[in-house]
């Protein structure tokens, strides 16, 4: 399927994992790519697209800012003069722990992360996905439902609370809204490690807690792979979605939540 020909998205977080496979397979439906991420391996992935024929920008940049947000999102306005998709890709738990053993700088770090860089890009894009008749498309989570990771929930919570409002502001204006939820997805080593902190017994233990509620909540018993999350993300994107609009998809094996 070519569902992308002489169109332009821009994905975030897209040097590795959910972000890299989502846009080898957009490059492969004729998307034109901007990619954005804080780690410099994004440059390395788009010069391999490049070499298959994908027009394609790769930018780094600190999403947690709006200033960085801003820079990209006009960046890449001004380098393909539209931009009709922007997928939402920036976020995941740093910690994984009980609620009361998170200090401070550790909730404010996890909101930075996984709320903030969907917030600003949102409110970037906006002007030139209004102009092209665009759409958003969030990666949310089902940890919302999960355990030890609250401040990344919460997070996440205001990412699909995000996505329901605005796709209501924005539907007369002719901007889709929607958001994938994924559940546990297996993936490569991280390029980039969203902790190298080093981790004890008892973290060690709470991260298999965590693991365990994320198997037994979903009715398949077991973790997704790339291709699984990045699907649901394409044909939200696509026209073929055309009549959808706030709408938060979970992709988690039948999360009966």
């Amino acid at each position: 399927m070519r569902r992308f020909d002489n169109k332009v998205m821009l994905i975030t977080g897209a040097a590795q994992g959910i972000g890299r496979r989502l846009a080898e397979r957009a490059a492969e439906e004729g998307a034109s790519l901007a990619l954005v991420d804080r780690a410099e391996h994004v440059h390395a992935l788009a010069a391999e697209l490049e070499q298959q024929g994908t027009r394609v920008l790769a930018l780094n940049a600190d999403l947690e800012t709006w200033s960085g947000a801003d820079d990209a999102l006009r960046q890449a306005y001004q380098h393909f003069g539209r931009l009709d998709v922007l997928v939402n890709n920036v976020g995941g738990t740093i910690w994984a722990q009980p609620y009361t053993h998170y200090q401070p700088q550790q909730i404010e770090a996890e909101v930075r992360r996984s709320l903030f860089p969907t917030l600003w890009c949102c409110h970037a894009a906006l002007p030139y996905l209004i102009e092209s008749g665009g759409n958003i498309v969030n990666v949310s989570s089902v940890a919302t439902r999960g355990v030890n990771r609250v401040p990344y929930a919460s997070a996440k919570g205001g990412v699909n609370a995000l996505t329901v409002t605005l796709a209501i502001e924005m539907a007369e204006q002719g901007v889709r809204v929607n958001a994938t939820a994924p559940g546990g997805t297996e993936a490569p080593p991280r390029l980039t490690p969203r902790n190298s902190e080093p981790q004890s017994e008892q973290d060690q233990v709470w991260y298999q807690q965590l693991v365990d509620q994320t198997l037994t909540s979903s009715l398949m018993h077991r973790y997704g792979n790339l291709d699984e999350q990045v699907g649901p993300i394409l044909f939200l994107a696509s026209d073929e979605a055309s009549y959808i609009t706030g709408s938060i998809l979970p992709v988690a094996g039948g999360d009966p939540g």
